[in-house]
């Protein structure tokens, strides 16, 4: 057991570090908060590719039966990867959080102390709350309570990684001052079709393909699943509905935003002009 949590012990943290000697040499300009900035999120990319390829793999191997078919990765990914991960996940925002406001001036992160993790927790409670669910439900749900059945679900979940790759590369391209160019407006919209289409509609599929199995219409599926199966994916889902909400408004402004530069300015009013 140990020396498979190595793997993503290792792994996170390795990349984390290394990335954090990289960029500087690269990036000379950059003080520590983009450094860690941007470290924290090339390792989420990775993770979150990671974490696709093997829910793909899971969900087309388990697409027959997707209540009894097994893939060896859907418990054996979360054990080598997730849990690390979320574990190591969980300090480098710390970082990335003490670090931005160090960087601008602030009194009390001028060192680690509880006054600056309780702020960090305080200002990402939902990301951290969310982080420590994994670690404490979906952990004990895939290695205990599943009773060797539903890869086809877990594969499933791996899947909402995938709105990560695209959230994390426009931070990166806002940290590189490209905000303005067509791949960070491109990648916008690849975040909110792949945030919707892998952590909002993925919900309801999953409830389809387990009715279909069952021969059960949809929505008569949650009648059939137990209480506690429908209150853990509204828990997981519920956080998903209010980021979606958070990232469409961010893109609605976004978007006003560019159409108030493109437009031209208005003509001057005169004295002789009637109103309409």
């Amino acid at each position: 057991m140990l020396q498979v949590l190595a793997c993503g012990v290792v792994v996170f943290p390795g990349l984390f570090l290394a990335f954090r000697r990289i960029l500087p040499s690269v990036f000379k300009h950059w003080n520590d908060a983009d450094v860690v900035l941007v470290s924290e999120r090339l390792v989420s990319s990775i993770h979150a590719l990671m974490a696709t390829t093997a829910g793909v793999i899971v969900v087309a191997s388990c697409q027959g039966n997707v209540i009894y078919d097994r893939h060896w990765l859907a418990t054996h990914f979360v054990i080598w990867y997730g849990v690390p991960y979320m574990t190591y996940d969980i300090f480098a925002m710390y970082l990335s959080h003490y670090y931005r406001y160090r960087v601008k001036g602030h009194e009390d992160y001028k060192q680690h102390s509880l006054r600056t993790i309780n702020s960090f927790v305080r200002r990402e409670f939902l990301l951290v709350l969310h982080h420590i669910a994994l670690l404490t439900i979906l952990l004990p749900i895939t290695l205990f309570f599943r009773k060797d059945q539903g890869d086809f679900f877990i594969g499933c979940l791996f899947l909402t990684e995938l709105s990560t790759t695209f959230v994390s590369l426009g931070k990166i391209l806002i940290q590189l001052g490209l905000q303005e160019c067509w791949i960070h407006k491109a990648n916008g919209g690849m975040v909110l079709l792949t945030f919707f289409m892998c952590r909002i509609a993925l919900f309801p599929f999953m409830y389809w393909m387990y009715g279909r199995h069952y021969g059960i219409p949809l929505y008569g599926v949650p009648f059939h699943l137990p209480l506690s199966a429908n209150l853990g994916n509204l828990c997981i889902l519920a956080p998903q509905v209010y980021w979606f909400v958070l990232l469409c408004r961010k893109g609605y402004r976004l978007y006003q935003r560019s159409r108030g530069a493109q437009s031209p300015p208005a003509a001057p009013v005169t004295d002789g002009s009637k109103d309409d």
